[in-house]
């Protein structure tokens, strides 16, 4: 009998896959300091699209947005009440809005007006939501979710001042046709299993920036545990990662001081393998380090 391994054991295992060569001589003291969306950043390490974290800790997204405040990067945001964005952002937060695939596409306009009006960086949707879960299908808390075309991409696009990023692309396919809608950035992603047997996001980087280049940037979300890999995922091609299971765990444990230690622990740990394998900066770590 077959056991079936779960996505996000696959991902694990490709992670860990992945050996790094150390080059030290000439190297010098790193920074992980960068920019995106016009926003100055000590790191790239971020925190992933959660939404009810106050089911995990009492004002969980607030005590998250401080977190990430104090740690000098971005909260991205999922599902939430309209008045909660403009809360984490006057908590100093500097924020990404991701909107499900509601059926409804009034209902997306409607958050993408308010998200904009909010003040927050950029605006996007995990179009890899659109039959919900299986538990839960063609559902997001409740509200009916359905695929989306990429005319109607388009449409969210245009209806936007903000760069709008598509979550949830694992393929070559996906990525041409986020950058044919207009797209101002990519999530590579498997929603952290939403189909078993899934690619491991870093397995289909490479390809994902060779066909993007530096036209927008790429993100990865699903599995980053560690410093070493934010590193990998940095040397392949992405321009910043998102950080779920860590920031909740720490969340749930110390609150705005646990998910602000989470955050800098990672990317401490992310300064010092840019420091061994002579990375100067974020923009310029060679991906032939990575060895697989």
């Amino acid at each position: 009998m077959s056991v079936k391994i779960s996505s996000q054991q696959i991902t694990r295992d490709y992670f860990d896959s992945l050996q790094v060569e150390m080059r030290t001589i000439d190297s010098v003291e790193a920074s992980t300091k960068t920019t995106l969306f016009g926003a100055d950043l000590s790191t790239p390490v971020m925190v992933a699209a959660l939404s009810y974290l106050h089911e995990v800790r009492p004002n969980g997204m607030l005590e998250t947005a401080k977190g990430a405040a104090a740690a000098g990067t971005i909260m991205w945001s999922g599902i939430g009440p309209e008045d909660e964005l403009r809360e984490l952002i006057a908590a100093g937060a500097k924020l990404i809005k991701i909107v499900k695939p509601y059926a409804d596409k009034d209902l997306i306009f409607k958050k993408l007006e308010h998200a904009e009006k909010a003040g927050v960086l950029a605006v996007g949707m995990d179009t890899d939501f659109v039959f919900g879960r299986m538990q839960n299908k063609y559902s997001a808390r409740g509200f009916p979710v359905s695929p989306k075309t990429l005319a109607d991409i388009k449409s969210f696009i245009r209806a936007t001042k903000l760069p709008f990023i598509v979550k949830g692309v694992l393929s070559e396919r996906d990525a041409a046709k986020a950058l044919e809608a207009g797209a101002g950035g990519i999530v590579v992603s498997h929603h952290n299993g939403v189909l078993d047997y899934a690619v491991p996001p870093l397995r289909v980087l490479p390809r994902i920036k060779k066909l993007v280049g530096d036209t927008i940037p790429v993100f990865v979300d699903c599995g980053i545990q560690s410093g070493m890999d934010a590193f990998k995922a940095l040397a392949l091609g992405a321009s910043g990662v998102c950080v779920g299971a860590q920031v909740i765990a720490g969340l749930s444990k110390d609150g705005k001081a646990g998910v602000q230690k989470v955050l800098e622990d990672i990317s401490a740990e992310l300064n010092w393998a840019m420091n061994m394998t002579g990375s100067p900066d974020i923009a310029h770590i060679d991906p032939s380090v990575i060895w697989s």
